[in-house]
């Protein structure tokens, strides 16, 4: 049995061994009923002394706590250990009390139990006064030490009767004749509720104010030291006035018992606390990484995944993420800038009675909470030139000039009653860079934004939609969508080893193919301008994205050679059928899948798989699972070396010279490769690029597939999402240069690169300048020449061709 420990005085001597427990209990309880009988109470105590006896052989076997294990739930870490994700019943994170800042414990002493290390459990006293009031149903005046809280929270309920409490007391005896004041005091500290599903004072730390429990000031922990007598209704979020008054007084309990000095004091009660909220634009926004996590480590553990106090470490990259999510963010509200506005979420009759005004403010917002920077708030005056409204904070905000533009329909004197901004309409507003209000709206487009290490494979960011609460599907892993013409360049690759060279004159000329050809109804392709401009290289023709040169390469090459080579890329052969449509990316592809594609091309030609976890681990820290990144070898080739080489210099000067020139202006680097990609009606928008230390994938669209708008691109909604991030994500990274180091296997003629072995006049020189036959039916089918698509393939191929 460990020593009792005492800060202060010498150890009291143990009760003798020969001496039963429970008749120490009783003799202690007579002496207490002695007390009482001085108070005029006889009976009372003999009724107590009876109750003791008769209550012990039912007391619950409390030598568990000897190995206090509560529940602790799975919590998740960015790769530097900022925590992204927590999951479970109770939010805890058990701290051994030598890990626990003095401060803290020195808070909670003055706050509940100043004499905790000098009583045996009980404060006598105040049980009489305690158990006198519930006798008279009067409210208890509280006399629980921290022992006896400790009995409480682990063993009983919380109802006020006499039974309970004696059980109360019982536990608590027992729990100070089987622990030290110390584990009983680390039980307390790691146990006790303190609202906002805080359990213990190191989750209630993060919880309020964002930081883990060693960081925490004098004034931080008075506050969270004045929780456990009203955690629901007394924490600082949901009352701040009478969590101020509960710190003010722990404060003061902490100067009378020494804790602290005068001067301490004084300042702890100067500084001002800065919660932790949602809107925080500080806080790391990483919940689809938190919740790919929780999926994976379910699968694993299943239920105990929530209880078992698992942390997981992974890949990702905090400043990376961050970046990620504002990126995403900010492209998605640009685009909802040009939208029309499809007015007020609600409307809410507001009295004139200030008071009822508040409250009635209050219950439309409770049901419109703000989303990040996109915040609620209600109209109180709405004329063409101005809106005055109130925000759930209380804050009357201004909103005219350039800020009314985006709702410009909502303020016509001939608006719709639905459409109409009037009083008591419920809107967003957003802050502008001038720091001024502007009004907008929750985007209904969606987004998705993944970034990985292309050496082994490692996600250092991924953001899989506009905001987590209101949309939980992952677009990133999720979403299967068609890529558009950031898939050209795997058709290129594969042309790369039919002989074809970034030399290869193509024809950017008309195609046309009848029924007979494809098996159903005329199909005749365009490019995006609806312009064609005849015979052209293939490095100008992926700089200016021309369908019709995809097209012709595709036919060449054939379709089903080009379904079996995007497989060495990690796509799926069946969601891109063998049709002439995939050399326009009519398949099917998740974002998380094309920054893998294009991963081979930045690292030298190897596939890598993504991976998100590093390491997990117990409560007590201990590696249940650790992953080392993959080193590259000749095992996970996916393409030739070469191959990767010459597609990276035709992806760098999409990003130079073609459809993605501004990436490559506005970052001042050449290490820049990528490829932009708008499918048929602007349904999906892409940019797919890399350094090679980084490759990175934006998307854009709506989930139900509509038409984003008809001037709405790549290169216009993602590239600009996907330069925002790489500003921070490669800002330091020396540029890597191309040329630097070719492999063998290339040879450079008159500044362009191509194989050896397909140098000029032993490779394909042109492709469809001569005017020739429409070619045979194989070249859209896939089929052999002469046999008809089967009935089913028929159908497929028509919806192809349609989109």
């Amino acid at each position: 049995m460990p020593e009792k420990t005492r800060p202060h005085g010498p150890a009291k001597t143990p009760p003798p061994p020969i001496r039963p427990v429970w008749l120490t209990w009783l003799t202690r309880f007579v002496l207490w009923g002695a007390g009482l009988v001085a108070a005029g109470a006889v009976a009372l105590a003999c009724i107590v002394a009876v109750a003791l006896a008769v209550a012990y052989p039912n007391l619950p076997d409390i030598s568990e706590l000897a190995d206090y294990r509560p529940k602790l739930p799975l919590r998740v870490f960015s790769s530097e250990g900022i925590l992204i994700g927590e999951f479970g019943e109770e939010r805890r994170n058990l701290t051994p009390i030598a890990t626990i800042p003095k401060v803290m414990k020195d808070a909670v002493l003055a706050a509940e139990d100043a004499r905790f290390y000098d009583h045996g459990g009980v404060d006598y006293k105040g049980l009489l006064r305690a158990g006198l009031a519930n006798m008279n149903r009067m409210k208890s005046q509280g006399a629980s030490t921290i022992t006896m809280q400790v009995a409480r929270n682990v063993y009983l309920s919380s109802e006020k009767t006499l039974t309970r409490k004696i059980y109360e007391v019982l536990l608590t005896f027992k729990l100070e004749h089987l622990l030290t004041k110390d584990q009983i005091l680390e039980i307390y500290l790691n146990q006790i509720y303190l609202g906002n599903r805080a359990y213990g004072f190191a989750a209630a730390s993060e919880a309020y104010f964002g930081k883990p429990l060693k960081n925490i000031t004098i004034a931080q922990a008075a506050m969270l030291a004045g929780l456990p007598k009203a955690p629901g209704a007394n924490n600082p979020v949901n009352n701040p006035t009478r969590a101020r008054g509960r710190q003010l007084y722990v404060i003061d309990r902490m100067q009378e018992a020494g804790f602290i000095t005068a001067e301490q004091a004084a300042e702890a009660k100067k500084e001002e606390l800065h919660l932790r909220d949602g809107a925080d634009p500080t806080r790391l926004h990483a919940e689809y990484v938190a919740e790919t996590v929780r999926q994976l480590m379910y699968a694993q553990y299943g239920d105990s995944t929530y209880t078992r106090g698992l942390k997981v470490y992974t890949t990702l990259v905090a400043t990376d993420q961050a970046a990620a999510y504002k990126a995403l963010r900010k492209g998605i509200m640009d685009y909802e800038r040009r939208q029309i506005y499809r007015g007020p979420e609600k409307f809410v009759e507001l009295p004139n009675d200030p008071k009822e005004l508040d409250e009635a403010v209050d219950d439309a917002l409770a049901e419109h909470p703000d989303n990040g920077d996109v915040m609620s708030a209600v109209v109180l005056k709405a004329t063409a030139k101005e809106i005055t409204a109130v925000r759930a904070n209380g804050d009357t905000l201004q909103i005219v000039g350039e800020g009314l533009r985006p709702a410009q329909s909502g303020l016509s004197d001939k608006a719709p009653p639905n459409i109409k901004i009037r009083r008591g309409a419920v809107i967003r507003v957003v802050k502008t860079p001038k720091n001024t209000w502007e009004i907008t709206q929750l985007p209904e487009v969606e987004g998705a934004f993944v970034a990985l290490d292309p050496r082994d494979g490692a996600v250092k960011a991924m953001v899989g939609g506009f905001d987590f609460d209101k949309n939980k599907f992952n677009h990133v892993t999720q979403a299967w969508r068609q890529p558009g013409s950031s898939f050209k360049p795997f058709i290129y690759s594969a042309a790369l080893e039919k002989g074809f060279t970034p030399g290869t004159v193509v024809n950017d000329g008309p195609l046309f193919f009848d029924a007979g050809t494809t098996g159903g109804q005329p199909w005749e392709p365009k490019n995006y301008d609806g312009n064609f401009e005849g015979p052209m290289s293939l490095r100008r023709a992926l700089a200016k994205s021309k369908n019709m040169v995809s097209i012709r390469v595709l036919q060449s090459i054939g379709t089903r050679y080009a379904q079996d080579w995007i497989g060495n890329f990690g796509f799926e052969r069946e969601k891109h059928p063998a049709y002439l449509p995939m050399a326009l990316g009519a398949g099917a592809v998740t974002p998380m899948q094309m920054a893998t594609a294009y991963s081979v091309f930045a690292n030298g030609g190897y596939r890598v798989n993504p991976y998100l976890v590093t390491r997990v681990t117990d409560h007590k820290d201990r590696v249940l699972v650790e992953t080392q990144p993959p080193l590259l070898n000749e095992s996970m080739r996916a393409i030739p070396q070469r191959n990767a080489f010459i597609m990276d210099s035709l992806l760098q000067e999409v990003a130079r010279t073609g459809t993605a020139a501004k990436a490559q202006a506005t970052l001042k680097r050449p290490d820049l490769y990528g490829k932009t990609g708008t499918t048929n009606d602007s349904l999906d928008a892409w940019f797919a690029g890399f350094q090679p230390t980084m490759a990175a994938v934006a998307w854009m669209g709506y989930d139900t597939p509509r038409k984003l708008g008809d001037r709405e691109t790549g290169g216009g909604l993602s590239l600009p999402i996907w330069i925002s991030f790489m500003e921070t994500a490669i800002k330091g990274v020396p540029v890597t240069e191309l040329t630097a180091s070719p492999p063998s296997g290339v040879v450079n003629v008159g500044g362009e690169w191509y194989y050896d072995d397909y140098a000029p006049g032993r490779g394909v020189a042109t492709l469809g300048i001569e005017a020739g036959p429409t070619p045979p039916a194989e070249a859209i089918s896939g089929a052999p020449i002469g046999a008809a698509p089967q009935p089913e393939e028929r159908s497929r191929i028509l919806d192809l061709f349609r989109n």
